[in-house]
C-alpha cells in the first residue's frame, strides 16, 4: 500500500480541537509552529514524509515505540497521532512533552504492525498552542525478516563440487512477512562473514543489497579446509534484523596449484600493497586491473594501525601447510621482524610470531665463525630486506638484508622462519642507497637478486647460480654497480618497486612498480610496462 496522501491539516486540526487536545491559537502566533525533526529509533533519526510526494519512512521494533521529535518555540509541545490505514478520525495517541534546548520528543507505544500513521505537533506556551506543524507520515514494521542460505558449490549436506581456497557461489534469500491487513518494509540488505559479524548496517563493507526478489548471489572464497560457517544478518527497511548461519564442509584440494609468490592459492603470484586507508591489498600479478582479491585489515599490521610503512616479504612456504607464501614483515627502524603463517588462503587470521635474529655466523664456506663487532642482536639495522629463495631442497626462503651498507644473508630456516645462521656477503658498504628486489628462482633452481640504485634509477640483476655441489655462488653481489639491465626506474617515477615472481606465466620473473600518482604498473621481466590503473 502506498501512503502518499494529500495533506489534511484542517481536518486533523479540527478533530484535535474537538477531542480537547489543544486550545485554539491565541496570543501564541501561528508562525511559532514547530519544525518537524522526524521520528527516531534509538539514536537513528528517520526523515518523515511531510509533503505530498515523499513516501513515508519506516520505523521498526523498539522498546517503547518510535519517538516523535519537534523543534519548538515555547515551553513544550503536544503531539497527536492518527492511523491512516484504518482512516479513523479519532487520534490513536496524544501526548505532551517539555522542550529542552527547543526540542520536544515523545515515544508512541502500541502502534500496529504494518499500519501507516500521520502526526502533528503544536508548540505550547502558557496553556496556549501554536498552529500545527506540517502533517507528517511514517509506517510501522515490527516483524523481523528471515534469511536462508544455500550454495550449489558447497551444499550444507552432500558433496562439495569445489575445494577450500576456491570461489563458490552462495545464495542469500530474505523474506519480510507482511502482517494481515498491513504492509512490510521489505529487505534492505544482507551482511555476511565467515567470522563474527559484529555491529554494522547496510553501509558496512560486507553488506550487499538484494535483487527485487529478495535474493543475492555472492561469489565468496572459502579460506579454510574442513567445516566452515557463513554467518548472515538480514535487515529490513525499518531496521529490524535477524541472523542465520550456514554450515558446510570444504574439502582440501589434493592437487593444489603451486607458484612461488602466490598468496591466495590460485596458482598465480600476487602483489601486496597498502591502500589509502592503510589496509594491505592482495592483487593478482596476472590481473588486468588493481582490484584486490582480498584485503588484510590495517589493524592486523605489526603496528596495529597501518601497513603503509611496513615492508612485506613473501617468497616460499612452510612445509607444514598448503603451498602458499607466508609473510615476513618489518617496519623501518624496528628491532622486530614478524612471521605470519598462511594457512587460510591469504587471510592470515592466525596472528604473527617474532623472528629472532641468529646468534651464530658463518663464513663463505658455510663454516661457523665469530660474528663481526657491531653485529646487531635485533633487526633495527636492516634498511632493506628480501626473501631470495630456498638455498636447499626445502620450500622455505632465505633472507637478504642491507645493514650499514653491506649485504647479509640469513639462512638455515627452521620452524616459523627461525633463521639460525647469518653470513656477511660484503664488507665495502657500497650497498647503501639500493632497493632490494627478489624475483625468485628460475626453472633450473638458480637464484637472482635485483636492485634499484635510488640515485640513478638504474636496475641491476645479479645472478646467484646454483653450483654442481648444490651450493650457490654469491660472487656477483660483490659490486652493486655491475649488471645494469635497465634504466629509468627513478624514485621520482616509481617510488616503489617489487617483483611477484612469474606473474604472466612466460617463465620469466616479472617486475612491478607503483608510480608517483599511485598507479600500478607491471612489466614482462623489466620491459613492456602495462598500467593496471590507480590503486585504492
Amino acid at each position: 500500500m502506498t501512503l502518499r496522501h494529500a495533506r489534511r491539516l484542517g481536518g486533523v486540526t479540527a478533530a484535535a480541537i474537538a477531542a480537547g487536545l489543544l486550545t485554539a491559537p491565541g496570543a501564541f502566533a501561528a508562525d511559532t509552529a514547530p519544525a518537524v525533526l522526524g521520528t527516531s529509533q534509538g539514536s537513528e533519526y528517520r526523515a518523515d514524509a511531510c509533503d505530498s510526494t515523499t513516501d513515508p519512512s519506516w520505523v521498526g521494533r523498539t522498546t517503547n515505540g518510535p519517538t516523535l521529535n519537534a523543534k519548538v518555540t515555547g515551553t513544550g509541545a503536544r503531539f497527536g497521532v492518527w492511523d491512516e490505514t484504518t482512516g479513523a478520525q479519532a487520534p490513536v495517541f496524544t501526548g505532551e512533552a517539555q522542550a529542552y534546548g527547543q526540542q520536544a520528543k515523545v515515544a508512541v507505544p502500541g502502534l500496529v504492525d504494518g499500519h501507516g500513521y500521520a502526526w502533528h505537533a503544536w508548540a505550547v506556551q502558557d496553556q496556549q498552542a501554536s498552529a500545527p506543524s506540517a502533517d507528517c507520515h511514517f509506517r510501522v514494521d515490527t516483524t523481523s525478516p528471515t534469511a536462508t542460505v544455500s550454495s550449489p558449490d558447497f551444499p550444507a549436506s552432500g558433496t562439495a563440487t569445489k575445494y577450500a581456497g576456491q570461489i563458490g557461489t552462495f545464495v542469500l534469500k530474505g523474506v519480510d512477512p507482511a502482517p494481515a491487513g498491513g504492509a512490510a518494509s521489505g529487505i534492505a540488505c544482507f551482511r555476511y562473514s565467515f567470522s563474527t559479524l559484529g555491529v554494522g548496517g547496510c553501509s558496512s563493507p560486507n553488506a550487499v543489497r538484494p535483487n527485487d526478489d529478495g535474493t543475492v548471489s555472492l561469489p565468496l572464497k572459502v579460506r579454510n579446509w574442513g567445516t566452515n560457517i557463513l554467518n548472515v544478518q538480514v535487515m529490513d527497511n525499518a531496521g529490524n534484523v535477524n541472523v542465520a548461519s550456514y554450515t558446510f564442509y570444504a574439502p582440501s584440494n589434493p592437487n593444489p596449484p603451486q607458484a612461488l609468490g602466490d598468496i591466495d592459492g590460485d596458482g598465480v603470484p600476487d602483489i601486496l600493497l597498502p591502500d589509502s586507508a592503510g589496509n594491505l591489498q592482495i592483487i593478482s600479478a596476472g590481473s588486468a586491473s588493481t582490484t584486490p582479491t582480498a584485503t588484510i585489515p590495517a589493524n592486523w599490521s605489526p603496528n596495529q594501525n597501518s601497513w603503509t610503512n611496513v615492508q612485506v616479504m613473501h617468497r616460499g612456504w612452510d612445509d607444514s601447510h598448503a603451498p602458499m607464501d607466508d609473510l615476513l614483515m618489518h617496519e623501518g627502524g624496528s628491532g622486530a621482524l614478524y612471521f605470519s603463517s598462511n594457512q587460510d588462503y591469504g587471510s592470515f587470521t592466525g596472528g604473527r610470531l617474532s623472528v629472532s635474529r641468529p646468534r651464530a655466523c658463518q663464513n663463505a664456506s658455510g663454516k661457523a665463525t665469530a660474528c663481526p663487532g657491531g653485529y646487531a642482536t635485533d633487526w633495527h639495522k636492516a634498511d632493506q630486506l628480501a626473501l631470495i629463495g630456498s638455498l636447499d631442497d626445502s620450500t622455505v626462503s632465505s633472507l637478504v638484508t642491507i645493514e650499514e651498507g653491506n649485504l647479509w644473508l640469513f639462512t638455515d630456516p627452521g620452524f616459523s622462519y627461525a633463521l639460525r645462521s647469518a653470513r656477511q656477503l660484503t664488507t665495502t658498504g657500497d650497498w647503501a642507497g639500493y632497493d632490494l628486489i627478489a624475483p625468485g628462482p628460475d626453472a633450473a633452481g638458480n637464484l637472482a637478486l635485483w636492485a634499484r640504485d635510488r640515485a640513478t634509477g638504474d636496475l641491476h640483476a645479479y645472478p646467484v647460480p646454483k653450483k654442481a655441489d648444490g651450493t650457490f655462488d654469491f660472487s656477483a653481489l660483490a659490486d652493486p654497480k655491475a649488471n645494469v639491465v635497465a634504466t629509468g626506474f627513478t624514485t621520482a617515477a616509481y617510488p616503489t618497486l617489487g617483483s611477484s615472481g612469474d606473474g604472466d606465466g612466460d617463465g620469466m620473473p616479472d617486475l612491478w612498480a607503483v608510480t608517483a600518482d599511485r598507479h600500478l604498473v607491471t612489466f614482462s621481466g623489466w620491459s613492456a610496462p602495462k598500467d593496471l590503473g590507480a590503486l585504492r
